[in-house]
C-alpha cells in the first residue's frame, strides 16, 4: 500500500489555498512620529491595512518623496490565484494518479513559481523605492550626490530615513512553503514505499 506518500501528496497540494484566508506578506514602518507602526499585508489578490488606514497614511507619507501610491490592484492579483488553483488542481491530480516521482517534480515546479514570485516582489519594491517623481517635495540624496532610494526590504528590516522598514512571510506563506515541504516529504517516503 502507498497510501502515506499519497496523503503526504494531498495535503501538500492543499495546503497552499491558505493564501486565500491569509497574508503572504507583510510590511511594517516604525518611526518616533508613529506611537502605532504602520503596516500593509499582502494577500495573493489584495493588499490591505494592518491597522486601520494604514495604506493612506503610508501613500501620504511616501508622497511627499516622489514615491507612487499603493494601488488598489495590480496584475499579479489576476496571475497569482490562477497560478495556485491550477497548482492545486496539478497536485491534487498527481497524488491521486501519478507515480511518486511526480510528486518531486509537481515541488520543483512550485520552488521554481515562488521563486518567480519572489522576484517579481523584489521588482516591483525596486520600482517603488526608486523610480521617484521629480517634483517630489521633499529631495533627499546619498552621500555621493545620488537620488536616495527608499526600497523596502525583500525580507529581514532595514534604515530607511528615521523608518525602521521589516519585510517578513506570513501564516499563507508558510502554508505555501509547508505544502511544498510535504510534496518533497511525499517524494522520499514514495520512494520507500516504492521499494517493498
Amino acid at each position: 500500500m502507498k497510501k502515506t506518500s499519497r496523503l503526504l501528496m494531498f495535503a501538500g497540494a492543499l495546503l497552499p489555498l491558505l493564501l486565500f484566508v491569509f497574508p503572504l506578506w507583510n510590511i511594517t514602518l516604525e518611526a518616533p512620529q508613529y506611537p502605532t507602526p504602520l503596516g500593509m499585508d499582502i494577500y495573493i489578490n489584495d493588499f490591505a491595512d494592518a491597522n486601520p488606514h494604514d495604506i493612506k497614511n503610508i501613500n501620504l507619507m511616501n508622497h511627499y518623496v516622489g514615491m507612487k501610491y499603493i494601488p488598489d490592484a495590480i496584475p499579479e492579483f489576476k496571475i497569482f490565484p490562477a497560478g495556485i488553483i491550477a497548482t492545486t488542481i496539478l497536485g491534487l491530480l498527481i497524488a491521486f494518479k501519478a507515480n511518486y516521482k511526480w510528486y518531486l517534480y509537481w515541488f520543483i515546479l512550485m520552488v521554481v513559481l515562488s521563486s518567480a514570485g519572489l522576484y517579481d516582489f523584489y521588482l516591483w519594491e525596486h520600482d517603488y523605492g526608486h523610480n521617484l517623481d521629480p517634483k517630489a517635495i521633499m529631495k533627499f540624496t546619498n552621500p555621493d550626490g545620488s537620488v536616495m532610494g527608499f526600497q523596502p526590504p525583500l525580507f529581514g528590516s532595514k534604515d530607511i530615513l528615521n523608518f525602521r522598514a521589516h519585510s517578513y512571510p506570513r501564516l499563507g506563506a508558510f502554508g505555501l512553503a509547508a505544502g511544498m515541504a510535504m510534496a518533497f516529504i511525499a517524494y522520499f517516503v514514495g520512494k520507500k514505499e516504492n521499494r517493498k
